[in-house]
């Protein structure tokens, strides 16, 4: 028997899981090719929804559903966490099990884990929306928050929906207007490097964007420190700059489970970017967050990913040579406040083109974001 193993239930391994299941399915039926999804986690988390939960609009419970409904029955579902890859081997290591599994074929999709811990007082004196704890705090912080200064960072690069930081910037500013406070609330935005977003289009975008709106923007600010105590923000650079309220793009990390195998410095895994397949070993893929490759680490690039890669084992399990290659495809909507949107798309070397946002293009991310869990079930 052919054994693909994926490792991580989230937006990429529940897709390829299913991809593979559609693809593969005689061979599935007739016990010629196995396919085991395994997830530590019983839930599948759509985290984009995450964003909207400050602001009233979405709740946590919103952006999860049990991944055994998500799952083609003809996929192996273990929830067990996977505590080693030997890659000499072949084997999975599991804590719940005594014996290895053996796979032919191995897709890491482990995602990216947030960790504030590794700035010194942003755990204690900031905010964020990067998870269900996170977003739900904000949310009771944000009901209260009347008047005073207001800062967006992003602290931590790369991270997850590189779109986020910008979009919520302009959500609260219409959220606040909305609501009669803009007027005693300073906005300010900042970002690490010498433009506000690492795509040179978003970032001529969103500053014009801001100054129409008034929200001041820092560029070269590379948080150091956080004293939550006096509520200032220290950075690398040797500024200073005081916060009634901080809203932080924590630092991310990727999967300890990828370093600890040798497949890339800090747990996101190095892939020839077309194939995503893993340089340090063979019979290995990554795909989404865990995949280092030169895009956006966003739900789309895992889905686009999941298919090439589901195509590639598809071949290899029959004995056929691969030639499905990844473009660098990603695809995002792009909140321009909390009625509007915008959307972008592009491909390895491209900028993309930001389009003039519209109601519709924004009603067309809500749409999105309630038909995800087909997408996720492979049916759209």
């Amino acid at each position: 028997m052919h054994r693909i193993a994926i490792v991580g239930g989230g937006t990429g391994g529940t897709v390829l899981a299913n991809r593979l299941a559609s693809e593969l399915r005689t061979e599935i039926e007739d016990g010629e090719v196995e396919v085991r999804l395994i997830t530590a986690d019983p839930n599948h988390v759509y985290k984009p929804t995450f964003l909207y939960v400050p602001f009233g609009k979405k709740t946590v419970d919103d952006a999860t559903r049990p991944i055994e409904e998500l799952i083609d029955s003809r996929v192996t579902l273990t929830i067990d966490e996977v505590t080693d890859v030997n890659t000499d081997r072949n084997r999975l290591s599991l804590a719940d099990r005594t014996t290895s599994l053996r796979y032919d074929q191995l897709v890491l999709a482990t995602g990216a884990t947030l960790e504030p811990e590794a700035v010194p007082g942003l755990a204690e004196g900031g905010h964020h929306f990067y998870g269900p704890d996170g977003a739900e705090a904000l949310r009771d912080e944000l009901a209260e928050f009347t008047e005073g200064h207001l800062v967006l960072s992003v602290v931590g690069v790369p991270h997850m929906c590189p779109a986020a930081p910008v979009e919520f910037t302009l959500m609260v500013d219409d959220w606040l207007r909305e609501r009669g406070r803009r007027a005693d609330v300073d906005i300010t935005y900042t970002y690490p490097i010498n433009r506000a977003h690492g795509l040179e289009s978003i970032a001529d975008w969103a500053t014009d964007r801001f100054e129409e709106r008034g929200i001041d923007v820092e560029t070269f600010f590379n948080v150091d420190e956080i004293d939550p105590e006096s509520e200032v923000v220290e950075t690398v650079e040797g500024t200073e700059l005081e916060y009634d309220l901080f809203v932080a793009i924590p630092p991310h990390r990727g999967s300890d489970l990828v370093a600890d195998a040798g497949l890339g410095d800090d747990g996101w895994v190095d892939v020839d970017r077309h194939t995503l397949e893993a340089t340090a070993t063979e019979d290995v893929y990554a795909i989404g967050d865990a995949a280092d490759v030169p895009t956006s680490k966003a739900g789309s690039v895992a889905h686009y990913e999941a298919g090439v890669v589901a195509d590639r084992i598809a071949s290899r399990a029959r004995g056929q040579t691969p030639t499905a290659t990844y473009d660098g495809k990603t695809v995002c909507f792009l909140e321009a406040g909390m009625d509007e949107a915008t959307f972008i798309e592009f491909e390895y070397g491209e900028e993309p083109y930001v389009r003039e946002p519209s109601k519709p293009l924004h009603w067309a991310k809500l749409g999105y974001n309630e038909s995800y869990w087909l997408t996720a079930r492979g049916l759209l």
